[in-house]
C-alpha cells in the first residue's frame, strides 16, 4: 500500500525543509545549535502541517544520532520507560544522547511528563516534543525548564506553492500523471498554512480523476472536498464544527445535544484538555454570576481530566457539560470587560482620581494623592459612597446585571448602596 503524499513528500534535509527561516535560515538560532553538535532539548510549538516533526527527523539524520518516536496519543508511562533504558544501553562512553521525539506532548497527564524528567536532566536523552498547544499551559514546568521553546509560523502561500510544484514534479506517483494547476485561490484557502492539507487535497483532486488528465482548480477542489471531507481533514473542518456545536449547545442549555456532541469529539481522538478547557472560558463567558460555581467545576473539571487521563476523564467531561448546559446563563461580565476595553480605547489613559493614588512620599502626600479616600470597613455595612471612575466618565455603566436569580440578588445589592449612580435603582 502507499504511503500518503504528505508522507512520501517530508522532507530529509534542510535543503528540501519549507518554511521557518527564522529557526533553520543560515545562522539562525536552531541551525547555529544543531551545526555546533551541541543539541539542547526543545519544545516545537506550531499549528499543524507546518514541519515540526520532519525537523526532528532532520536533525536526527544530520547529528547521526539514534530516533526514538512516541505519540503521546497512544504511549503511556511504560512506553517512555521501555525507550529510556533502550537509551541508557546505548550509552557507551562520549557517545552522544539519543533523541527522544514525542508528537503531541501536550496529550501527555502530569505523571507521564513526569516520568521523562530524570532522562532529561540527566542526558540520557534529548527530548523535541511537538505541540500545538502552548507549552506553557500543557508541559509542566519542571520539564518546560528544561526546553528551549522554538516557534513555528504556518506556511505562507508560496510555501505552499512550492511544495504543490515538488510534489507534482518529483514525487513518484505524481510525476506519471498529467497534472497542471490552472488555479490557486481554493488550493490555498483549503490548506490554511498546513502542508498535510495541501497534500491531501492534491492526492484527493488526483485520484478523483482517475487516469484522465488532471487540473486543479477552484471548481474541481470544491467539489472533491464536499464529497470528502473526512478523508480530506479529520481533526480540521469537523474539528472547530463539532466543538462550535458542544459550545452552543451548552450555551442554549441543551445537555442532549451537549454530551452527543462531547461523544463525537471523544470518538474522534479530540484532546480532553481542550475540551475542558473550552468548558472553563464557557463557564465564565456564558454563565458567569448567574451560576458563580460554574467556573469553580470546569476548573476542577480541567485539573481531574489532566490528572486522571482517558477513558475515565470522559465521565468527568460528561458530568461538567450536563452541570454547564443545565446551569443557568448569563454574558453580563464578558459583556462588561468588552464594554471597558471599547471605553478605555475610546477615551485612553485618563487620569486616576487624587483621592485613590497612592501617597508612598511626604511631596506626594502634600499634593494631595490619597487625601480624600475613605476605608470603606470604617463605615456602616462596609460601603461608602466614593467616586472611583476617572471625573471624565464618572456614573459611566460598564456592568448590567441581568434577569437571572443571582444577578437580581446582585442588582438589588447594587441599588440599595448606589442609590441610581450607573443606573442601578
Amino acid at each position: 500500500m502507499n504511503k500518503p503524499l504528505a508522507e512520501r513528500m517530508r522532507p530529509t534535509n534542510f535543503d528540501l525543509y519549507i518554511g521557518q527561516q527564522h529557526l533553520i535560515g543560515k545562522n539562525a538560532v536552531l541551525r547555529k545549535m544543531i551545526e555546533s553538535g551541541n543539541l539542547q532539548s526543545m519544545i516545537l510549538w506550531g499549528p499543524p502541517g507546518v514541519g515540526k516533526t520532519a525537523l526532528a527527523n532532520i536533525i536526527s539524520k544530520l547529528l547521526n544520532r539514534p530516533f526514538f518516536s512516541l505519540s503521546a496519543v497512544n504511549s503511556g508511562v511504560k512506553d517512555v520507560r521501555d525507550v529510556i533504558e533502550k537509551a541508557k544501553s546505548r550509552q557507551f562512553f562520549d557517545s552522544p544522547s539519543p533523541i527522544l521525539f514525542i508528537d503531541e506532548i501536550h496529550r501527555f497527564s502530569k505523571s507521564q511528563q513526569d516520568s521523562l524528567l530524570g532522562a532529561v536532566e540527566k542526558g540520557t536523552v534529548v527530548l523535541i516534543g511537538a505541540t500545538t498547544e502552548n507549552p506553557s499551559f500543557e508541559v509542566i514546568t519542571p520539564l518546560l525548564s528544561r526546553c528551549q521553546v522554538y516557534i513555528l509560523k504556518p506556511l505562507e502561500e508560496v510555501h505552499l506553492l512550492e511544495l504543490a510544484k515538488r510534489a507534482i514534479k518529483n514525487d513518484s506517483i505524481l510525476k506519471k500523471e498529467k497534472i497542471s494547476i490552472k488555479e490557486t485561490g481554493a488550493l490555498l484557502r483549503f490548506s490554511g498554512g498546513d502542508a498535510r492539507k495541501l497534500f491531501n487535497i492534491i492526492e484527493l483532486v488526483v485520484n478523483s480523476f482517475q487516469g484522465k488528465e488532471i487540473e486543479i482548480n477552484n471548481k474541481n477542489v470544491v467539489d472533491v472536498l464536499q464529497q470528502n471531507i473526512a478523508a480530506y481533514d479529520k481533526n480540521g473542518e469537523q474539528h472547530y464544527d463539532i466543538i462550535s456545536a458542544f459550545i452552543k449547545s451548552i450555551r442554549g442549555s441543551d445537555p442532549n445535544a451537549a454530551v452527543y456532541y462531547l461523544a463525537r469529539m471523544l470518538t474522534g481522538g479530540e484532546d480532553i484538555k481542550f475540551i475542558a478547557r473550552r468548558m472553563v472560558i464557557l463557564a465564565s463567558e456564558d454563565i458567569g454570576l448567574a451560576n458563580p460555581n460554574a467556573l469553580l467545576l470546569a476548573t476542577s473539571c480541567f485539573e481531574a481530566v489532566n490528572m486522571i487521563g482517558m477513558p475515565e476523564s470522559q465521565i468527568i467531561l460528561s458530568q461538567i457539560a450536563v452541570y454547564l448546559a443545565t446551569s443557568p446563563k448569563s454574558n453580563s461580565t464578558y459583556q462588561a470587560i468588552n464594554n471597558a476595553l471599547a471605553l478605555v480605547e475610546k477615551t485612553g489613559d485618563l487620569p486616576v482620581p487624587l483621592h485613590l493614588r497612592n501617597a508612598p512620599t511626604k511631596l506626594m502626600k502634600q499634593i494631595g494623592y490619597g487625601k480624600e479616600y475613605k476605608y470603606a470597613h470604617s463605615f456602616e455595612n462596609n460601603f461608602v459612597d466614593l467616586e472611583f471612575l476617572p471625573e471624565k466618565i464618572s456614573g459611566t455603566c460598564l456592568y448590567s446585571p441581568q434577569t437571572t436569580n443571582k444577578e437580581k440578588e446582585i442588582f438589588a445589592f447594587l441599588a440599595k448602596r448606589w442609590k441610581g449612580k450607573y443606573g442601578y435603582a
